[in-house]
């Protein structure tokens, strides 16, 4: 792995839990022994325990304490070294990637409205987070991406593109252009969580990977399970 901004794995893990939680609205990072807890407060996503010093005694201790419904626990290790510690109710999202880079302006990036021939970008800041939407030509949703700037460094978030619309550089153009909001609220160093499908497109923005990102979550055996939460408002 290439030099990263970050002196230790520990530092960058906490900045990333910082600008994660201004990001999603989750709480206050909890400290830990080992690490940070966050509530996150979604029937699916209930709580996350991020290791920020895990080995096996550790994670296989944090998995039996706590073994519950969409709690999910953040390891910075091989997926390879975890996966004998956890059993089977313990569910893998995929491989990640805890990546960085040196925030500089970019060039490429989009006004508010302009965008590739046809399609649109909207932006809004809202409780310190930079929000920002590319529409297709007929309106409908093409590519997202949010940038939560706390300091020193960014966490860039929810970076998404719809099927029909990849390959068109949308996913660049959203990087370019969180990546420029976040500099000039004054970060200098951008931090992500990234997924196989998006590592590609943040290496060739020159991102690095700092460290292998294990994610699961607890599901409990289909025969256990209680019923669904019911949703008393609309979103």
């Amino acid at each position: 792995m290439l030099s990263s901004p970050f002196g230790s794995t520990a530092a960058a893990v906490r900045a990333w839990v910082e600008g994660w939680v201004v990001s999603r609205g989750a709480s206050d990072p909890v400290p830990q022994p080992w690490g940070l807890t966050v509530d996150v407060g979604l029937p699916h996503h209930a709580t996350r325990h991020v290791m920020t010093d895990a080995d096996e005694a550790t994670v296989r201790k944090l998995a039996e304490a706590y073994a519950a419904p969409a709690v999910a626990l953040k390891i910075f290790l091989p997926p390879e070294t975890v996966a004998p510690w956890l059993g089977p109710e313990w569910v893998s999202d995929g491989p990640g990637w805890l990546m960085t880079t040196p925030l500089r302006p970019w060039p490429g990036a989009a006004a508010p409205g302009d965008g590739p021939e046809g399609y649109t970008v909207k932006s809004w800041q809202r409780g310190g987070v930079t929000r920002l939407l590319v529409t297709a030509p007929d309106g409908g949703f093409a590519a997202r991406g949010q940038v939560a700037p706390t300091g020193r460094t960014a966490v860039v978030d929810q970076v998404e593109t719809a099927p029909a619309h990849r390959r068109k550089g949308l996913g660049a153009l959203v990087m370019r252009t969180l990546q420029n909001a976040a500099y000039e609220q004054g970060a200098s160093v951008g931090i992500l969580g990234a997924t196989t499908e998006g590592r590609g497109l943040y290496e060739s923005l020159n991102w690095q990977v700092h460290a292998p990102l294990v994610s699961v979550t607890y599901s409990m055996p289909t025969d256990s399970r209680p019923p669904s939460s019911t949703r008393a408002t609309r979103s």
